[in-house]
Parts: C-alpha cells; sequence; structure tokens
C-alpha cells in the first residue's frame, strides 16, 4: 500500500467517526495537537474534534464521499452527512469540502467549510425566510 493510499484510508477511517461516535478510532487517526482550520477561525487540539464527533442533540445518520483526491501528505474530500435533529426527528444534508494534511499516519491538519447555515434551516432551527436586519 503506498503513502497516499493509507492517507485516503486514515481519512476515510476518521469521517466515518461521525456516524460511529468511535473516539477510541478518532484517537487513533487525529494527533493529539491537530490544527483545524475553517469557519473564518483556528483551534489546536484533538478535544475539539472529539467534542464534534460526540455531539449531543445531533446524529449523522449516513454519509456520503461524493468526490476524494489524494497527493503527497494531502486528501481533499467533499461529501455529504445526513443528520437527524434527535429532540424533533427532522432530518437534513449538510454538504462540505475539507481537506486534510497527513503525517506518520495521522491527521495533523485540517481545513474545511460546510453548509451550516443550510443544515440548521433544513433541521428547523433557523426561519426559512430572510434574516432580518
Amino acid at each position: 500500500m503506498t503513502e497516499q493510499e493509507r492517507n485516503v484510508e486514515v481519512v476515510r477511517r476518521y469521517l466515518r467517526t461521525f456516524v460511529t461516535k468511535d473516539l477510541a478510532e478518532v484517537r487513533a487517526v487525529v494527533a493529539e495537537d491537530v490544527a483545524i482550520y475553517g469557519s473564518g477561525g483556528a483551534v489546536r487540539g484533538r478535544h475539539f474534534v472529539e467534542q464534534a464527533v460526540a455531539s449531543l442533540g445531533l446524529t449523522v445518520l449516513d454519509q456520503e464521499i461524493v468526490e476524494l483526491f489524494a497527493a503527497a501528505d494531502r486528501v481533499v474530500v467533499s461529501l455529504a452527512q445526513t443528520y437527524r435533529r434527535d429532540a424533533t426527528g427532522v432530518t437534513a444534508v449538510q454538504s462540505a469540502c475539507k481537506m486534510y494534511r497527513l503525517a506518520g499516519g495521522v491527521i495533523v491538519q485540517f481545513w474545511g467549510e460546510q453548509d451550516l447555515f443550510g443544515l440548521l434551516r433544513g433541521l428547523g432551527m433557523l426561519p426559512d425566510g430572510p434574516i432580518g436586519c
């Protein structure tokens, strides 16, 4: 197996944790001091990933990797995740695009954006009309 193939497998394992909520798997594939960039900010630490995976009130029911591209130490993924708002049972799909950098078989950095606005609207957590000033 090439390094690129190993990196792809690590990213797939990581993404799957949002469905399985397997925090041991998160610890196996994400560096403790991972650097995370997105939504106009940056944070450092695997605990941010663990909080996202274990989030209460939202369950990832399904995940579709739409496209995946690997080159050298990078893996880029576009995906769609189907969420359920546990309090209401309502489901919605969120799209995302992420780029991961790996070293030594773990994710050490990632960048990405996801359609949080669309997800919240789809789950009925934001009004379905224009947002007023």
